[in-house]
């Protein structure tokens, strides 16, 4: 069966590394898992989303570039994607509207004629003290990065139940992945919005895991946690920052968005049939609560 080779691995940064751009994650060749699905990610364009969708791509996919801003950014990465043979094209929308995502669907029918594959990736943060937050910061997170979440999958489901399964290209009907958070578990204060949209896409993504599978539609979710990306540059940039980040991150090294991007390859293929309604933590053991290690 095939799945990932990894070569060449990259020795990880330890707690006193500095913050060198060169990417601490395992360098890998993906064997084409994904031959024939069509795939889309949301918020695609850049971080996590960037390096999902060209995995995809580099895994066989073709694939919709989603974004909702930077037009040069999202061709370019077309343009990798198209480098590995794949097909793919950038379409520019906000996954908060109902009306673009379903046009943004109804494009990616004519143009691939189904989707296997959904990411649904694209968030932000509008970060505040609780007390001073205002109504229009709780509702652009929530609108974004949960509502997104619904509107985007409620069209998946929507074009999977009517397909149905077609063994020739994969065993399930359709595979949906949940981009969420550490912060699905951990409180994170001063982000009070951005904690709760993460929780709700928790048991967004295992109600509708439980209520689709007997269709042999898989919902999973990947939680990310300390990851290279700019949403969170200052986090990593200077020694100091990056010091003072590893001291949560048990396993000594930030996370690439390529950590992610393999972690979405193996959940959209066949080799991970049997995951249904999980949701997995690439975090370097943020969750295991290091401050706990000796003793609190």
């Amino acid at each position: 069966m095939p799945g990932l080779v990894f070569k060449d691995w990259c020795v990880p940064m330890s707690s006193t590394a500095t913050s060198s751009s060169q990417s601490t994650a395992p360098a890998v060749t993906v064997h084409r898992l994904l031959a024939g699905q069509k795939a889309l990610v949301t918020g695609a364009n850049s971080g996590i989303g960037k390096a999902v969708a060209i995995a995809l791509g580099q895994a066989g996919a073709d694939v919709v570039v989603n974004y909702v801003a930077d037009d040069a950014a999202a061709g370019a990465v077309v343009e990798e994607i198209e480098k590995s043979g794949s097909k793919a094209y950038a379409h520019q929308a906000d996954v908060s509207s109902e009306d673009q995502v379903a046009a943004m669907f109804a494009r990616m029918k004519q143009e691939f004629g189904t989707i296997d594959i959904l990411v649904s990736n694209a968030g932000l943060q509008r970060d505040s003290a609780f007390h001073e937050m205002t109504l229009a910061q709780w509702s652009k997170v929530l609108d974004v990065n949960l509502t997104g979440q619904f509107l985007c999958a409620r069209e998946a489901v929507r074009e999977f139940l009517r397909r149905g399964v077609v063994p020739s290209v994969s065993s399930a009907a359709g595979k949906i992945i949940c981009m969420s958070s550490v912060h699905q578990q951990i409180p994170w204060a001063g982000h009070a919005n951005y904690a709760a949209s993460k929780g709700g896409i928790k048991l967004l993504m295992e109600s509708l895991a439980q209520e689709v599978a007997l269709k042999r539609i898989r919902v999973n979710a990947i939680a990310p946690g300390a990851i290279r990306t700019p949403i969170n540059t200052e986090a990593w940039n200077t020694k100091a920052a990056y010091d003072e980040l590893m001291k949560l991150v048990p396993y000594g090294r930030i996370g690439e968005p390529e950590d992610i991007a393999r972690a979405a390859v193996w959940l959209a293929s066949d080799n991970s049939d049997y995951v249904v309604g999980t949701t997995l933590f690439v975090d370097g053991g943020m969750t295991l609560y290091p401050g706990f290690a000796t003793g609190g």
